[in-house]
């Protein structure tokens, strides 16, 4: 199973209401292929590559666009969408939020 977390939920709807500003239709589908990255997940955990920033191994990203979709192995059955971030912004550790 995926599951989103509320953060990397809520970073989608300000990307989809930032680039609503320009163009709503545009928005609707970043918005929705943000989520469709992640189907699947859950059969093939390891498609993503390590996230260089954080070195390990369960963290792991996919990109779509100008995106990094950041989620982390929980389980054989269980992935967690954890961010979803522009790829020029800086990404340090403690800024994505993670179960301990």
């Amino acid at each position: 199973m995926v599951k989103w977390t509320a953060h990397a939920k809520a970073q989608v709807h300000h990307i989809h209401d930032y680039i609503a500003q320009d163009s709503p239709l545009y928005a609707r589908r970043v918005s929705e292929e943000l989520v469709k990255k992640t189907i699947g997940l859950d059969a093939l955990p390891r498609k993503g590559r390590k996230v260089a920033e954080l070195n390990m191994d369960a963290v792991r990203e996919l990109s779509l666009y100008s995106y990094r979709i950041l989620y982390e192995i929980k389980s054989d059955k269980l992935i967690e969408v954890l961010a979803v971030i522009h790829r020029r912004q800086h990404l340090e550790a403690e800024n994505i939020p993670r179960a301990q």
